[in-house]
């Protein structure tokens, strides 16, 4: 079983209360439920994007023969939080985990980030195959989605965070890949474009299917 989490959603800008709502971020700290997400300048929406991506990682998953959940089934809902986010992927003893995200960086910035966490409630195992996760996807975004590691944020691409609440309260192995920066004009271009997401979600499933030995 994959869980591909598809970040935020469309009816989340007209529910503040309810995205705004805190809850358990991992190791006793808190945080929103969500949040709207980012756009482009020409109003390119971020939940918009991370859905249409994961419908083309599910596709291209389940025709190779995996099942496939998603934390979300359309874009104009509200969350779900975060932190069921990840009681989804725990739930369903996920092999493998994705949040799928784009970022709002400075303009001049662009590439891919994967976010893992420092630590996770599932503990050092979890966290090393997150790891593994994690490298076998950077191989595959390196090499198929048309995005360079980032040049404003992280390492090489990798970005250890503590403050991911879908990542420390994962059990099973989980990243979090950020699709480019929407407020670049180049990445913005390939988020945009229907060839640019078909890169990028194949780059994503192929990065799962490396990781499982696939």
């Amino acid at each position: 079983m994959i869980v591909l989490d598809p970040g935020h959603n469309g009816g989340n800008e007209s529910h503040a209360a309810e995205i705004n709502e805190m809850v358990p971020q991992g190791f006793g700290q808190e945080k929103a439920c969500d949040t709207t997400g980012t756009n482009g300048d020409d109003g390119y929406s971020e939940h918009q994007f991370n859905f249409q991506v994961a419908l083309l990682v599910q596709a291209d998953l389940e025709q190779r023969g995996l099942r496939v959940i998603l934390t979300r089934n359309n874009d104009s809902g509200v969350g779900p939080c975060v932190n069921i986010r990840a009681a989804i992927g725990n739930s369903a003893h996920a092999a493998a985990a994705v949040s799928i995200h784009a970022d709002g960086g400075p303009a001049g910035g662009h590439g891919y980030q994967l976010l893992e966490a420092q630590r996770s409630v599932g503990g050092s195992s979890v966290e090393s195959a997150s790891h593994r996760l994690a490298v076998a996807m950077h191989a595959t975004f390196s090499q198929e989605s048309g995005l360079t590691p980032s040049n404003y944020v992280g390492s090489d691409g990798y970005e250890p965070r503590d403050d991911i609440a879908g990542l420390n309260l994962t059990t099973v192995p989980k990243i979090l890949v950020e699709c480019g920066n929407m407020r670049n004009a180049s990445d913005l271009a390939l988020e945009e474009s229907a060839s640019g997401r078909a890169r990028m979600a194949r780059a994503i499933a192929d990065g799962i299917l490396r990781f499982l030995g696939q």
